[in-house]
C-alpha cells in the first residue's frame, strides 16, 4: 500500500523519543546549526515507523528518523546526517558544495566539473567517515551499562558491568581520544596555523562539519558517565585538541545558542547513564 501522498514543504520532523537528548540529538545539533528550523514527533513512534502505509517505503527500524521537505523519511543516524550536512554547511568546504536545496543550489552543482565532484564527495564522505567513528565509540559507552543484553536492567547485569567498565575507562577510552588526536593534529588544512587557540580542533579541513558536532556531544556525554576518568584524561593534556575542540563547538554560533535556549535536553538514563561504583580516575 502507498503512503498518503505528502506536500512538498520546508520543514523537517524528528522523530524521536522525548525526555532524553538519545541519537536525536545529533540531528537537533546539525539543525540548530545551521538555523534551519524543525519539529519533532514523539507519539506513536515505532508504529508510524514500522509501518511504510505511513511512512512509505522502506520502513524503518528504529528512530531517530528524519522527515525531509520532500515528505520522505530517512533513518539512522549517520544516514540522516551524511544527507542533510551539505545543506547545513557542514560537510567540509568541497562537500558544502553538493547542497542540491533550492535552485540556486542545484545551480551551482551542475557547474562543478568531474574533479571537483569527486573532491566533494570524497571530502563529504571522510566526515561521515569519522561520524560512524565516534557513534562506534557511543554505542560502546552504552554497552557499558548494558554489557548483557538491552532489555535487561542495569541491576541484572551489574557485575558484568562493573568487569566492562574497567577495560572501556583503563583502554577504549584512550583508544579512541587518541584516535581522534590523531586526526586532528595530522589535518593539513590547520596544520599551516599551529599557533592559532582553534587552529588543530577540526577535523576535516578548517570549518565546522557533522563529524566535529558528534564528537563534542560523545565527549560530553562521556563527561557525564565517567566523570572521574574524563578529568583525568583532560589533566594529563595527552589529547589537549579532542577537549579543545568540545570548547570550541559549544561556544559555535547556533550551538551557543541552543544550549543557552534551555532546548538542549540533559542527560540521565539515555545513551550516557551515570552509575558512581562504574566511574574511577584509571
Amino acid at each position: 500500500m502507498s503512503p498518503p501522498k505528502r506536500k512538498r514543504t520546508e520543514d523537517y520532523v524528528l522523530y524521536y523519543w522525548g525526555g532524553i537528548p538519545g541519537r536525536g540529538e545529533y540531528v537537533r545539533l546539525a539543525l540548530e546549526y545551521a538555523g534551519i528550523p524543525y519539529t519533532e514527533r514523539h507519539d506513536k513512534l515505532m508504529e508510524t515507523l514500522h509501518s511504510p502505509a505511513k511512512v512509505g517505503h522502506p520502513p524503518h527500524f528504529a528512530p531517530p528518523a528524519l522527515q525531509l521537505p520532500s515528505g520522505r523519511i530517512l533513518s539512522q543516524t549517520a544516514n540522516i546526517l551524511n544527507h542533510i550536512a551539505p545543506r547545513c554547511g557542514l560537510a567540509g568546504e568541497f562537500g558544502n558544495k553538493l547542497n542540491t536545496h533550492g535552485e540556486d543550489a542545484r545551480e551551482t552543482v551542475r557547474a562543478l566539473d568531474e574533479e571537483e565532484i569527486e573532491k566533494a564527495e570524497e571530502e563529504r564522505s571522510h566526515v561521515n567517515q569519522l561520524v560512524m567513528t565516534a557513534l562506534d565509540w557511543q554505542d560502546e559507552t552504552h554497552n557499558i551499562h548494558h554489557p548483557l543484553a538491552s532489555s535487561l536492567y542495569y541491576e541484572d547485569q551489574k557485575e558484568e558491568a562493573l568487569r566492562a567498565a574497567k577495560v572501556f575507562r583503563e583502554s577504549r577510552i584512550p583508544q579512541f581520544l587518541q584516535y581522534f588526536e590523531s586526526v586532528l593534529t595530522s589535518n593539513p588544512a590547520t596544520a599551516k596555523h599551529p599557533d592559532n587557540a582553534h587552529a588543530q580542533t577540526y577535523l576535516v579541513g578548517s570549518r565546522t562539519t557533522t563529524a566535529d558536532l558528534v564528537l563534542f556531544h560523545v565527549i560530553d556525554g562521556l563527561t557525564f558517565q565517567f566523570p572521574k576518568r574524563m578529568a583525568k584524561l583532560k589533566e594529563s593534556k595527552k589529547y589537549e585538541n579532542v577537549f579543545k575542540l568540545h570548547e570550541r563547538v559549544q561556544g559555535e554560533k547556533g550551538i551557543r545558542e541552543y544550549i543557552a535556549s534551555g532546548k538542549r535536553q540533559q542527560f540521565s538514563m539515555g545513551i550516557f547513564r551515570h552509575y558512581e561504583e562504574l566511574d574511577g580516575e584509571d
